[in-house]
C-alpha cells in the first residue's frame, strides 16, 4: 500500500510540467545511446576494417560482459545517490566519448576499451531513468509513465534506425557512430531541463516515505531479497528472454540462406515493424495493467513469444518472418512497461528498487546469452526448425511458469 504521505507529497509538490516534456524528450534520444552501436558495430569492424569473425566477436562481447557486469552495482548506486541526473549525464557522456572512439582510432586496443565503456556506461541508464520517472510521478503514476516512457523510446529508435541508414548511405558507416554521439549529448541537454527540486530522491528508489520523512531510510537488501515474489518474478523474466533473445538473429540467418531477399535489408524490416508495434504495446499496457492487472496483460507478451517460434519454424518466407515481428512488437512492448512496474510493485517501500533491477537486469544479461549459444548449437546439429521449435517450447514452458506462481502485483502499489 502506498503510505499516505507520499500521496500528500505528490499533491502538495505536483511535477512541472518542463520536466516531465523533458522527460519525454529524454527517452527518445536515449533509445540509440543505450543499445545503438551494437546492431552497427559487426557491419563497420568487417566492412571498413576488414576484421575477422573472431576479433569482431571478441570486440561484441566486451560491451555485453561489460554491460552484464555492471547491472547490479549500477542499480545500488542509483537507489544510494540523490544526483540521478549526473548518473546519466555521465553515462550519456561515456558513452558519446566511446563512439567517437570507435572511429577516430580503430585499431583493436582502442574498439576494446571504446567497447568496455559503452557496456559499462550503458548499464546506468535504464535504472537511473526509472528512478528518475519514480521520483516525478510517484508510485501511483508509475504505471502509465513507464508506457508513456518506452513509447517515446520506442519512437526513437525508429527515428534514429532511419537517420542512421541515410548517413550511411550518404557518408559511410562509420558516420552512424557520430550519430550516436550526438544523441548522446542530447540526452544531456534533455536531462538538464528536469528540474532536481521535481524528483523526490525517497520515492525514487522505491522507499514508502518521501524524502523530507526521517524514516525514509531503505530496509536491509537480504531482507528484501527474501521475498519469494521477487525471485519468482525474476526467474520468469529470466525466462522470457531466454525464450526470445535469439528467435530474430536465426531469422535474419534463416533469409540470409534462401537469398530470397537481402538479409540487412530484411532484418531492418523487421526491426522497424517491431518497434513501430511497441509503441502502441507499450501505452495500451500501462492502460490495462492499471485495471485490470498486471499478470493478465503480463501473459499477452508470454504468450506471443511461442505463436511467433513457430511461424519462424513454419516458413522461410522473408515476409511472413517480417510480419510476425508484429508479434515481438507486442510482446517486448509489454515486457518493457511491466517489467518495471512489477520489479517496483514488489519493491515498494523497501528503499531498494533499482538494485533488484539490476539483479534481474543481470540474469536477462545471461539468459539471452545462454539462449543464442544453445540455440546456434541445436540449429548447426539439427537445423534452424529445430531451434525454433526448441524456442516454442521454452516460451510455452516459461509461460506455464509465470501463470502458475507469479502472484498479481497491482494491489500493491493501491
Amino acid at each position: 500500500m502506498v503510505s499516505h504521505s507520499v500521496l500528500q507529497s505528490r499533491e502538495q509538490n505536483p511535477t512541472s510540467k518542463r520536466s516531465l516534456i523533458a522527460l519525454d524528450a529524454l527517452n527518445f534520444f536515449l533509445a540509440d545511446v543505450v543499445g545503438g552501436v551494437g546492431p552497427y558495430l559487426a557491419v563497420y569492424l568487417k566492412s571498413t576494417l576488414r576484421w575477422d569473425a573472431g576479433a569482431i566477436g571478441m570486440a561484441m562481447a566486451t560491451a555485453s560482459v561489460c554491460a552484464v557486469l555492471f547491472q547490479t552495482p549500477a542499480g545500488a548506486i542509483v537507489d544510494r545517490v540523490e544526483h540521478k541526473r549526473a548518473v546519466i549525464i555521465i553515462s550519456a557522456l561515456i558513452i558519446a566519448a566511446g563512439c567517437l572512439l570507435l572511429v577516430a582510432f580503430p585499431c583493436f586496443a582502442c574498439v576494446i576499451t571504446a567497447q568496455a565503456l559503452i557496456g559499462s556506461a550503458s548499464a546506468f541508464l535504464p535504472p537511473a531513468v526509472a528512478a528518475i520517472s519514480l521520483g516525478l510521478v510517484g508510485p501511483h503514476g508509475f504505471d502509465r509513465r513507464i508506457g508513456r516512457n518506452e513509447a517515446f523510446n520506442h519512437s526513437g529508435n525508429v527515428t534514429a534506425a532511419v537517420l542512421s541508414g541515410a548517413v550511411s548511405k550518404a557518408f559511410s558507416i562509420g558516420a552512424i557512430f557520430n550519430v550516436v554521439a550526438l544523441l548522446g549529448l542530447s540526452s544531456v541537454l534533455s536531462v538538464l531541463f528536469i528540474k532536481r527540486s521535481d524528483i523526490d530522491h525517497a520515492l525514487a528508489r522505491g522507499s514508502q516515505h518521501t524524502a523530507d520523512n526521517e524514516n525514509h531510510r531503505p530496509e536491509g537488501l537480504m531482507h528484501t531479497l527474501r521475498d519469494k515474489r521477487i525471485a519468482i518474478f525474476a526467474l520468469s523474466a529470466i525466462l522470457f528472454h531466454f525464450a526470445n533473445a535469439a528467435m530474430l538473429p536465426q531469422a535474419g540467418q534463416k533469409v540470409a540462406e534462401t537469398k530470397i531477399m537481402d538479409a540487412g535489408v530484411c532484418m531492418s524490416a523487421c526491426i522497424i515493424v517491431a518497434q513501430f508495434c511497441m509503441v502502441p504495446a507499450a501505452l495500451l499496457a500501462s492502460k490495462y495493467a492499471a485495471s485490470w492487472g498486471r499478470k493478465p496483460v503480463f501473459l499477452i507478451a508470454f504468450a506471443s513469444l511461442p505463436l511467433r517460434a513457430l511461424i519462424f519454424a513454419s516458413t522461410s518466407n522473408p515476409y511472413a518472418l517480417i510480419a510476425a515481428q508484429i508479434l515481438d512488437g507486442i510482446g517486448a512492448g509489454i515486457y518493457g512497461v511491466l517489467g518495471v512496474v512489477v520489479a517496483a510493485d514488489l519493491t515498494r517501500g523497501t528503499g531498494r528498487f533499482n538494485v533488484v533491477q539490476g539483479i534481474i537486469a543481470t540474469g536477462l544479461g545471461i539468459g539471452a546469452g545462454l539462449s543464442n549459444l544453445l540455440i546456434g548449437f541445436i540449429v548447426k546439429f539439427a537445423g534452424y526448425n529445430a531451434g525454433f521449435l526448441t524456442l516454442a517450447g521454452i516460451s510455452i514452458a516459461a509461460m506455464a511458469f509465470f501463470l502458475w506462481f507469479m502472484p498479481e502485483t497491482k494491489q500493491l502499489s493501491e
